[in-house]
């Protein structure tokens, strides 16, 4: 359904930094740079079929985060999850929500994690249990 999802940085640098840090934990190898025509830095990962990437906006004004949004990462256990968690936040992120572990609703037992990126996007980490 998706192609990619790309979010905006006011910290190139740093963001690249972050994304290395806890893209890592799932398996992904660091993000590959690259320069747009204009001049603008991005950064690309590509893990299980799935690409994620980050940007300086190219119309220059500054990167800003979307109320209600929230970018889902899947994860292969609870250990994981917690291993994305904990290095997004050694790495400058902060836990939001509850602590990483199961929650049991409608959708079954799902283990999740949420973390606010170094720009202010919401992370999840995401395992179905069962």
């Amino acid at each position: 359904m998706f192609s990619h999802v790309m979010v905006g940085t006011n910290d190139f640098d740093r963001a690249k930094a972050f994304y290395d840090a806890v893209l890592a934990t799932l398996g992904a190898g660091p993000g590959n740079i690259n320069e747009a025509s204009t001049g603008h830095k991005r950064a690309f990962w590509f893990h299980n079929g799935g690409i994620f990437a980050i940007s300086q906006p190219i119309n220059d004004e500054p990167a800003a985060c979307a109320n209600g949004a929230t970018i889902g990462f899947a994860c292969d256990s609870l250990e994981q999850v917690q291993a994305f968690h904990d290095a997004a936040v050694a790495a400058g992120g902060k836990s939001i929500e509850d602590p990483p572990g199961p929650r049991t609703g409608a959708m079954g037992t799902l283990n999740l994690g949420y973390v606010l990126d170094l720009d202010g996007h919401k992370l999840c980490m995401l395992h179905r249990a069962g």
